[in-house]
């Protein structure tokens, strides 16, 4: 504990060097500094929270395997929202299929209209914003892909339209015609509150943020024991 401490100071860029050299426990700092934009951009395309923490742990896994490829030119931050992006996007056609071979007995399949997930509890919450939040998820969860995941990254996340076109490989203009009709598409009286209740939705709280930690953490100590 005391040397991520020590650590906690250290850039991304400096932390990876670290990791790289051995100090595999400081794995931890990257994985709680970049949870709540990891967690949001794989929820934004699989619109799932338990598939988005699987996929959250496979990202992290992906990025600790292969952080030897990271170039130091671009920010960690955005290596790691393509690889979550990739990987989500797999496991998404991965169920699309697997969803298909289960109906081969020609039945057609309607749009699965997925219910909403509860809010977690947070006494801190005023009851008004919890109800618009999660009506803004609802509406937020209804665009179509190409627009969701974006509107997550502008909106939600913060991002600015340079990063979040680097995070997607898309053009800065394909990220800003998709942001407008993101934007379109959702109801007024929502999009007028979304700069004080955006940053509020999809939270990564504590205890999942522990969980994907030491999850990871114990998949890569115990795939490092078994190394020869």
């Amino acid at each position: 504990m005391q040397t991520l401490l020590g650590a906690a100071s250290l850039t991304d860029t400096e932390v990876v060097a670290r990791v790289r050299a051995g100090e595999t426990a400081l794995f931890e700092i990257l994985m709680r500094r970049h949870n709540q934009r990891v967690y949001r951009v794989a929820r934004a395309v699989l619109k799932d929270e338990t598939e988005a923490e699987d996929v959250m742990q496979q990202a992290y896994l992906n990025a600790f395997t292969h952080l030897d490829q990271f170039a130091e030119r671009a920010q960690f931050s955005t290596w790691l929202t393509r690889i979550t992006v990739h990987e989500a996007l797999a496991r998404r056609r991965r169920r699309k299929t697997q969803a298909a071979s289960s109906t081969a007995d020609g039945h057609q399949d309607g749009e699965v209209m997925e219910s909403l997930i509860a809010l977690e509890p947070d006494p801190e919450r005023q009851a008004y914003a919890a109800e618009l939040g999660q009506v803004l998820e609802s509406a937020i969860d209804g665009l179509p892909d190409t627009y969701r995941i974006v509107f997550m990254l502008r909106e939600v996340e913060g991002l600015s339209t340079s990063e979040t076109a680097a995070g997607l490989a898309l053009g800065e203009e394909a990220v800003k015609t998709r942001l407008h009709r993101a934007r379109v598409m959702l109801r007024g009286a929502i999009t007028q509150r979304l700069g004080s209740v955006s940053a509020q939705t999809f939270q990564f709280h504590a205890t999942r943020c522990d969980r994907v930690v030491t999850a990871v953490l114990t998949r890569i100590l115990r795939r490092d024991h078994n190394s020869p």
